[in-house]
């Protein structure tokens, strides 16, 4: 019974919705668009909630065990401390917590996204290797993308940046768009599982 009922619940919702969606008339359309504006919110914050919960749970037993036990200890207050700064102070320009979000936050980012950019050049390095004739036309490809995108693309020749608008505008596009059908096909999918109920991973178990 305390698996039924979840189950029900997920496939009333989950018919509901698709009739919305599909629906043109106006109560319906209405309806539906107060559910994803609205209610979706309602879910983001309680996820947001359980989020938070989990980050702080296993950080503490993290610190229990003496694992990063510095890096642990500011992640934690930095989870209880900036919200209490909003709270507190507001976010306007020259509150407390503009001035953490400016100062660390922010200086933080720009690092990572510095580290990132060197893990992809490592990673399209090992790839991009010209083994066959696939990967040399990723390849070409790729040093097309990335000449395009500096400077010296218009120095070393007028094509270049137009050769590059041809292979956003074609190749590229086709193989997104056929990614976009997969993960829609597939999403499509999971989800008549899930509201069937054939699909009951998310009670916790198979059974």
């Amino acid at each position: 019974m305390a698996r039924k009922i979840p189950k029900i619940v997920c496939a009333l919702f989950g018919v509901t919705l698709f009739v919305l969606f599909f629906s043109q008339h106006p109560s319906a359309k209405s309806l539906n668009l107060a559910i994803l504006n609205e209610y979706f919110q309602i879910i983001f914050a309680f996820t947001l909630l359980v989020g938070v919960v989990s980050f702080v749970k296993i950080n503490l037993k993290g610190v229990e065990r003496g694992e990063d036990r510095p890096y642990r200890i500011v992640s934690i207050l930095g989870v209880f401390v900036v919200p209490l700064l909003a709270l507190i102070w507001g976010i306007k320009g020259d509150s407390p917590f503009m001035w953490v979000f400016e100062n660390i936050q922010v200086p933080m980012q720009a690092t990572v996204f510095a580290l990132l950019a060197f893990f992809v050049a490592s990673a399209s390095f090992r790839g991009f290797r010209a083994r066959s004739v696939q990967a040399t036309i990723l390849l070409v490809a790729a040093l097309i993308m990335l000449i395009s995108r500096s400077s010296i693309g218009d120095v070393i020749a007028d094509e270049i940046p137009q050769v590059a608008d041809w292979v956003r505008s074609y190749p590229s596009m086709s193989a997104r768009r056929a990614i976009l059908i997969g993960i829609g096909l597939g999403s499509l999918t999971t989800s008549l599982r899930v509201i069937i109920g054939i699909e009951r991973t998310w009670l916790g178990g198979d059974k």
